[in-house]
């Protein structure tokens, strides 16, 4: 065994999954916030609280199919210090909102940084992981964003209640800030240019804007995504129906803890015996997760359900990536990202416009073991477009 299969943890690394980790405790506690921001301190209304959050995903999704293009053209260190910069920029600008509509216009502006560097730190912290530990190595990188999920709103309303939004907002720059200290102590190496083609070319074509090789578990993460929105949109408002609001931030708890606990196994096993190890399971898991939140009657089968979700799309989420930077040269790696963020982006959006009409039409249950049966027949996708076209390759991308 070599001296870098095990060197896992180095600096940079861990520089990284704080980096990640910071960038997405700010994500989540502006998003836990401000619609109580807007109704109370900007006197906006329901509405507008809500164009404010889709603006941010709106402008995201909108500019990363180029993302991979922007880290090609301009270099992985350039792209990700200059749009750590600008985002961090734009944080300090919450504290001079005084608008509802310089607001949207902030809102609008950082949802496309936010795109680009999180869609640069993807091949940037698999520049430090080792060959051997990739599914390991990605899956912590995928978990950093996942504590955010848990930190975040945590944060958040701890802050609000103690002092004001402002104070909030200068607290959340300061840490993006720090991410952007970590962003200058990395030592990126470039990738090497491909002069010849992209003096000759003067026009985008489709090959700039996605990368063909991952489309087919891109939109495996689409139907995961589709179905996860559900849980992420609407798990709040079903368990307010089933008198359980007070419990569902244990939920969130106990979803991050159950992906902590299996995550060094995950990545090991990924690693060892091939990504479809840990794939079927975790895909069975998730499902059985989402049956059981269809029966939800008291907090334990809701939490219940959260060691079963945690441990199926917790795991599934980071495989799947780490599968779409696997099906590329390291030069594609960019848009490897920027097709499957898009897929995935595009997921949760549509999920979670369809699954509220679904909700609306035939109730929270019904659509929980919906939501299931896709998740069974994502399995059949998977298996047909993904894992059997991966063994017809030849080995060498393990």
């Amino acid at each position: 065994m070599s001296v870098n299969a095990e060197r896992l943890w180095n600096r940079s690394f861990i520089l990284c999954l704080f980096n990640n980790f910071f960038l997405f405790v700010y994500y989540f506690a502006l998003l836990t916030v401000l619609p109580i921001y807007i109704m109370k301190d900007l006197g906006g209304s329901v509405k507008e609280a809500g164009l404010a959050l889709t603006l941010f995903l709106a402008s995201s999704i909108a500019i990363r199919p180029f993302s991979g293009m922007i880290i090609e053209k301009f270099g992985k260190k350039i792209t990700m210090r200059s749009a750590g910069i600008v985002f961090a920029l734009f944080a300090f600008s919450y504290l001079l909102v005084d608008s509802m509509w310089s607001l949207l216009v902030v809102r609008f502006l950082h949802g496309i940084w936010f795109s680009i560097l999180t869609t640069v730190a993807v091949p940037v912290a698999n520049e430090f992981i080792p060959e051997q530990r990739k599914g390991e190595g990605m899956g912590y990188f995928v978990m950093s964003t996942n504590l955010g999920v848990v930190f975040g709103p945590l944060l958040a309303l701890t802050v609000i209640q103690i002092t004001s939004f402002k104070v909030l907002f200068g607290v959340l720059a300061v840490i993006i800030s720090l991410g952007l200290i970590f962003c200058w102590m990395l030592k990126i190496t470039e990738l090497p240019k491909r002069d010849a083609i992209s003096k000759e070319k003067n026009s985008l074509s489709l090959k700039d804007i996605l990368e063909v090789k991952v489309l087919a578990v891109s939109f495996v993460a689409l139907l995961t995504a589709f179905a996860y929105s559900g849980i992420m949109s609407f798990i709040t408002a079903f368990s307010e129906t089933k008198q359980l609001l007070d419990y569902t931030s244990v939920f969130f708890i106990v979803f991050a803890a159950s992906m902590l606990l299996v995550r060094p196994w995950v990545g090991k096993i990924y690693d060892r015996k091939g990504p479809s190890a840990v794939i079927y399971p975790s895909f069975v898991f998730f499902a059985i997760g989402l049956v059981i939140v269809s029966l939800i009657s008291n907090q334990w089968i809701l939490w219940l359900s959260a060691v079963f979700i945690g441990i199926g799309y917790g795991s599934l989420f980071p495989c799947l990536q780490t599968l779409a930077i696997q099906s590329v040269d390291t030069q594609r790696m960019g848009h490897a990202i920027s097709t499957f963020f898009t897929l995935f982006d595009l997921g949760l959006a549509i999920g979670s416009v369809v699954i509220g009409i679904l909700i609306a039409s035939w109730g929270f249950e019904t659509t929980y073991i919906l939501s299931a049966v896709l998740v069974m027949m994502t399995i059949w996708v998977y298996r047909q477009y993904v894992a059997k076209k991966r063994h017809k390759r030849p080995a060498g991308l393990e």
